[in-house]
């Protein structure tokens, strides 16, 4: 695996705000480049084979209006396909999840020398306590794994199970430095210091527990 903070360094962070349908949302946007077609790129991230093998097994009606439902994670319905630059889904966690609370969105874009620009963009409504817990990073340390794996996976490298590779030193030495990152975006969103502080510790302590 490359060094961690080249990976780290390899992803823009931004938080903003977004809406979906449920109202005025919380989004964290991601952005980095593959030096990967953008073809391959799209594959990766729609092919229910290639899935599994860098993020989750997914089951469904994997085409525009269907459904589909990520092994031990989110499930939704796809709202917008167009291949191979867009991608729109609702994002939701279990039967008791608000409809239109939560949509991921992601853009492909081609580069000059056959690589691919690659932005998600998560937006989501979150219980009024939640964000100043743990803010941005409770879904942005989880979206840097996600796009560390897809870039193991597009150079080639053996990708373990999320499962298996989050409880690694390197995993874990990459989340810190991910809920790090992400306190640093929201500073930059305008964050209240001591508020981010806070955050950064508690999303820490959920991504890294003590092995203990």
């Amino acid at each position: 695996m490359k060094d961690v903070l080249d990976e780290l360094a390899a992803v823009h962070r931004e938080l903003g705000k977004g809406t979906v349908p449920a109202g005025e949302a919380y989004a964290v946007v991601l952005r980095r480049r593959y030096d990967a077609e953008i073809d391959d790129v799209w594959e990766a991230i729609t092919s229910a084979e290639r899935l599994s093998r860098w993020f989750l097994p997914v089951s469904g009606d994997l085409r525009l209006g269907g459904t589909y439902q990520l092994e031990g994670n989110a499930g939704g319905e796809i709202l917008v396909c167009e291949p191979p630059r867009l991608l729109k889904v609702s994002w939701l966690f279990g039967p008791d999840a608000p409809p239109g609370s939560s949509e991921v969105e992601v853009r492909l874009t081609p580069g000059p020398a056959g690589d691919t620009e690659f932005e998600l963009i998560h937006s989501a409504v979150v219980e009024e306590v939640f964000f100043p817990t743990y803010g941005p990073g409770a879904t942005g340390v989880g979206w840097d794994l996600g796009l560390l794996g897809l870039a193991m996976y597009l150079r080639g490298e053996h990708v373990e199970k999320p499962s298996d590779f989050e409880s690694s030193p390197e995993a874990r030495e990459f989340s810190t430095r991910s809920a790090a990152a992400w306190g640093e975006a929201h500073l930059a969103a305008g964050g209240d210091p001591e508020q981010v502080a806070t955050s950064v510790r508690n999303t820490t302590k959920f991504y890294v527990p003590d092995p203990a």
